[in-house]
């Protein structure tokens, strides 16, 4: 019984071997297409899958503004907490208190890239770049602060 219990196993192993070393001598005589990326030799070339996900950004038009609200939504869908909102309150000329952010902190080193977030914000306010070279030396590099300097909320965005 252990004996030939021993033997299938060598048998699985070497037939499992060999039709890997067929599929790789297959693609070593046919060239008909080529899979692999020269990275990164080819780095200016370089063209990624549309879904591909690599980090999360917050999206600002030309003149510095943003969609975010502040709502936390994004904060909440994540399962981690990669993302952490802080907000304020600005007042409007009207005397009107309205809640803005002050900081988006996102965390990329917590992040998964299961793009929870993106789905959960009712303004489209963030996206997932297609950024992948994140390799650092200082753990405290992979915080980021998402809005910029100076920015604020697009006028008509509720």
């Amino acid at each position: 019984m252990f004996l030939t219990d021993y033997i299938k196993d060598v048998y699985g192993a070497v037939r499992s071997l060999l039709k890997g070393m067929r599929m790789t001598g297959y693609y070593f005589t046919h060239h008909k297409e080529i899979i692999t990326e020269q990275y990164p030799d080819n780095r200016d070339t370089l063209k990624l899958a549309e879904r591909f996900r690599g980090e999360v950004v917050l999206k600002h038009d030309e003149n510095n503004e943003h969609a975010c609200t502040g709502c936390s939504a994004c904060e909440i869908a994540c399962p981690n907490g990669t993302i952490k909102i802080i907000n304020k309150f600005d007042v409007s000329p009207e005397g009107k208190k309205k809640k803005a952010i002050d900081t988006f902190v996102y965390h990329l080193e917590l992040c998964t890239m299961c793009n929870l977030c993106i789905e959960a914000c009712p303004t489209d306010a963030i996206k997932m770049a297609q950024t992948f070279e994140h390799s650092v030396y200082d753990r405290s590099k992979l915080t980021k602060k998402l809005n910029r300097d100076g920015s604020k909320l697009r006028e008509g965005v509720e």
